[in-house]
């Protein structure tokens, strides 16, 4: 018998498959190319969502449910949340640019997001290692899919079958490191894991053999080196409305496989995944920068981003525990969940310009594209400028409070590896600022390209959504104390539990 605390755990997860099927069934008798219908449904459906997920992020509560298999605590549902209102924000970005290209015959498009974002909230409330992964599964599938949705593209055709292999490597690691951590606790509960590893009654050897392979599917989801070879060719070959769908929401739900595997059911081996996670986290800052200013191509460049800014991710979770010491934990945490829900909202901001750019027949997605756009568009120039100079770590917008905090955690740790760690991370993000700060020199004092319309069409709603993307990454990186205490104490609960 199921009890009512269980039902309660997964209301959202409820509502968001249950109209994922309705509005899958709708579709096939909307006759409209824009899909106006199921448009409007999936949005309603994604901020009924999030409100609810919000609620129950407000009331503090932490609910285990199905026997320990998922829990609903408030970081769960403040990721979910996020997750659903970046859904929502690519969704609106998207509509447009996929009209253009023939993308909206059929609903694919906003029905594949929503179970994408289903898998999302399994990954993020998951609390056993199966349940995990089946969120994880459920994710990507319906992610090769939407790549491949422009099945007359042979370059978004190709970026999916890399995707595919790729990932198919990825989840094999992780599903034979996880094989191999029930092997040697006995148990697939994430809690119970914790406990047979801080018993001390197995043998460590067997355990860090499993963590290599678990480490390296995380690495994957992330994309971090050396495990980023899918991030550039699927960023750039598949459309990029699809981008930014693979490139926002899941973020979020990669941090949080992250803190419930090597957080809440691994922490007693945290000097064997802090080690990895440190060169992972080199890497991906050395790597990730120095090939981005080799870039021409705006979305091959961000792919490049996006794998710096996930090493400096990695720095702040491996801050989080110092000689076995749990005192560092909320706060290295915390400005982890901070900066990810931060990259995540910068992201947005970045690509909706380059969809809203895009018009048929042109992508817009080569740096040279964005000359002079100062003067076809100011809004459009500020809004890229502002994301660039956060993506940059430039004060006051909110990506350069979301590095500091993540240094701060480094510092505080009083550990002289961490303190030359985040020297070095200072060093790559003065490397990074050179490609950031490219792109706004084009904008701003590069004449327009010849043929290109002066005047840029966008959707009232688009550009509504654009200008606030815009507007909260400088407010946040102004005022953002709120934030940071909600991530803060959402991660509290998570370091409260470990253990029971």
């Amino acid at each position: 018998m199921i009890d009512k605390l269980s039902w309660i755990a997964v209301y959202p997860e409820i509502v968001l498959l249950t109209m994922a099927c309705v509005i899958l069934l709708v579709d096939l008798g909307v006759k409209s190319p824009q899909r106006t219908l199921t448009y409007v449904l999936t949005l309603l459906t994604l901020a009924v969502v999030a409100a609810l997920t919000a609620a129950y992020a407000i009331g503090g509560n932490t609910v285990y449910g199905f026997g320990n298999m998922v829990v609903s605590d408030p970081m769960a549902n403040w990721l979910k949340c996020f997750a659903s209102i970046a859904m929502m924000v690519t969704l609106v970005y998207a509509r447009p640019y996929a009209a253009d290209r023939q993308m909206l015959r059929g609903g694919e498009m906003f029905t594949l997001a929503m179970f994408a974002l289903l898998g999302i909230f399994v990954m993020i409330s998951g609390h056993n290692f199966l349940v995990i992964y089946m969120g994880l599964e459920l994710m990507t599938l319906c992610s090769y899919a939407l790549v491949a949705l422009r099945r007359d593209n042979a370059t978004a055709t190709e970026a999916a079958m890399k995707y595919f292999v790729l990932g198919a490597l990825a989840s094999g690691f992780l599903l034979y490191g996880l094989s191999m951590m029930y092997g040697a606790t006995g148990s697939l509960d994430v809690g119970e894991v914790y406990k047979a590893i801080a018993s001390r009654q197995v043998k460590h050897s067997v355990l860090v053999f499993g963590l290599v392979f678990i480490v390296a599917g995380l690495a994957f989801k992330l994309g971090a080196v050396p495990f980023h070879m899918w991030l550039p060719d699927v960023y750039q070959g598949a459309p990029t409305a699809i981008t930014l769908l693979i490139g926002a929401a899941p973020q979020l739900a990669a941090f949080a496989i992250c803190i419930r595997l090597l957080v809440q059911g691994m922490l007693p081996l945290a000097i064997d995944w802090q080690q990895m996670l440190a060169i992972l986290a080199i890497g991906s800052l050395f790597v990730g920068n120095l090939a981005a200013i080799a870039q021409s191509n705006l979305k091959r460049m961000l792919a490049f981003s996006t794998i710096s800014q996930m090493g400096f991710l990695l720095l702040a979770l491996l801050a989080g525990v110092v000689n076995g010491n749990k005192l560092n934990a909320e706060f290295a945490y915390g400005a982890a969940m901070f900066y990810v829900i931060t990259y995540v909202l910068t992201t947005l901001g970045v690509f909706g310009i380059i969809l809203l750019l895009a018009r048929a027949g042109h992508e817009s997605e080569e740096i040279t594209d964005l000359a002079g756009l100062n003067q076809r568009s100011p809004l459009f120039a500020g809004v890229m400028a502002v994301c660039m100079f956060s993506l940059a770590g430039v004060p006051p917008v909110v990506g350069f409070y979301a590095k500091l905090g993540v240094l701060q955690a480094l510092v505080s740790s009083q550990q002289t590896l961490y303190v030359v760690l985040a020297v070095f991370a200072v060093m790559m993000s003065l490397v990074g600022a050179f490609y950031y700060l490219r792109v706004v020199k084009v904008m701003y004092f590069d004449a327009p390209n010849p043929g290109m319309p002066t005047a840029i069409d966008a959707p009232t709603d688009a550009r509504v959504v654009l200008s606030i993307n815009g507007a909260l990454v400088l407010l946040l990186g102004l005022m953002p104390g709120g934030l940071m205490t909600l991530c803060t104490q959402a991660i509290a609960s998570v370091v409260k539990s470990l253990g029971t």
